[in-house]
């Protein structure tokens, strides 16, 4: 554990130690996502219940449409629920399907199967382009603060510390990358992917966790100094081209594959891919585990995760505080399936109260 003042004083030093240099040894571990040919998938997420009172559950459908990297298709679903309705949330677009059923059923169940489009994706950030301005309503939406990620207080004085002597929001936003870099740890104790409780993390010092955590923290440091940024939410579905074990899903059964990630915008670049936790998930998981900081590996990954991402993870949604439609219950975020039963939210990592499975599948022509 680090105290708030040792965290504040590594700002610029951090960063600076943590820059990304194209250095030669990354070579020995190639891991460099490139625009190419588009996958096809098919997720399929099946809900079993065990009912005593009114059921009804929520499932995260693929919400994005960004045609550089995802490409939603269609959704379709078996149920015994007597009503089951796609729900778009109005604020962040997110799409859920809603299953109700009737009271007295003894095996609720539902089975969703949803079909999208994935590649690789990677940003030229050596040079400008004419990029459409980001919208003013979408600017106000993801430079706010949430429930869990404030922009004020300790989160600005964190990232304005972080990005010390840093002028233009690329070089701002790739120095507060460094510091969340340097300075969190991903902790295997953590729950499911973790809260996303920032300021929870920053009062307290600790700043492990797992990628709803740490992201989280990135995107809540990058807004506090007005540069716009969002958490996609989603699930890996294939196993990393690029051989990196910890970077993608171990078999067709994806149940606890669920990861998500954050982008930042930058006028003239648009939305970048940046992904810190996963840069921590190789340091601590990659085989053989517990991996210097100079592993090439874990270098390799480093660069390639300020621009970049690879094409076998779906994003399902940006959406934070999201009231589950019908029900009085809110959750963070929607990453999970979601069920609740006479009133009361089931533990959606409690395989003895709720019991899920998600598959994925590549689908061929």
């Amino acid at each position: 554990m680090i105290n708030r003042r040792d965290m504040l004083k590594t700002g610029a030093a951090a960063a600076a130690a943590l820059a990304v240099p194209r250095l030669a040894a990354a070579q020995d571990a190639p891991f460099a996502p490139k625009p190419g040919a588009w996958r096809d998938f098919s997720v399929a997420t099946r809900l079993d219940l065990s009912a005593n009172g009114k059921a009804q559950a929520w499932i995260p459908l693929p919400s994005l449409r960004e045609d550089e990297w995802i490409k939603p298709g269609k959704n379709s679903w078996e149920t015994n629920a007597v009503s089951a309705e796609v729900v778009r949330d109005p604020k962040y677009g997110a799409e859920l399907l809603h299953v109700v059923f009737k009271d007295g059923e003894t095996a609720p169940s539902v089975e969703v199967r949803s079909q999208f489009s994935l590649r690789d994706r990677a940003e030229d950030l050596g040079t400008k382009s004419a990029v459409p301005a980001l919208s003013a309503a979408d600017r106000k939406l993801y430079l706010e603060a949430t429930e869990l990620m404030p922009t004020d207080g300790i989160v600005k004085e964190t990232a304005e510390k972080a990005a010390t002597g840093k002028a233009g929001d690329l070089d701002r936003a790739r120095a507060i990358y460094g510091w969340v870099v340097a300075n969190t740890f991903r902790d295997a104790r953590t729950r499911g992917c973790g809260t996303g409780d920032v300021a929870s993390m920053l009062r307290t010092g600790n700043l492990g966790g797992k990628c709803a955590d740490l992201n989280a923290l990135y995107v809540a440091l990058v807004r506090s100094v007005g540069i716009p940024a969002r958490d996609i939410y989603g699930i890996r579905v294939a196993p990393s081209k690029f051989g990196y074990k910890s970077l993608g899903a171990g078999s067709e059964v994806i149940t606890k594959a669920q990861h998500c990630r954050a982008e930042i915008w930058l006028d003239g670049y648009g939305w970048v891919a940046t992904d810190p936790a996963d840069v921590r998930k190789v340091v601590l998981e990659e085989p053989p585990g517990n991996n210097a900081a100079d592993n090439p590996r874990v270098m390799a990954a480093r660069q390639a995760l300020f621009g970049a991402w690879e094409g076998n993870w779906l994003g399902y949604n940006v959406a934070h505080d999201l009231v589950l439609p019908g029900s009085k219950h809110k959750v963070g975020f929607l990453m999970y399936p979601q069920a609740e039963v006479a009133g009361a939210l089931l533990d959606c990592l409690d395989p003895n109260t709720f019991k899920y499975t998600i598959k994925s599948a590549e689908l061929t022509a």
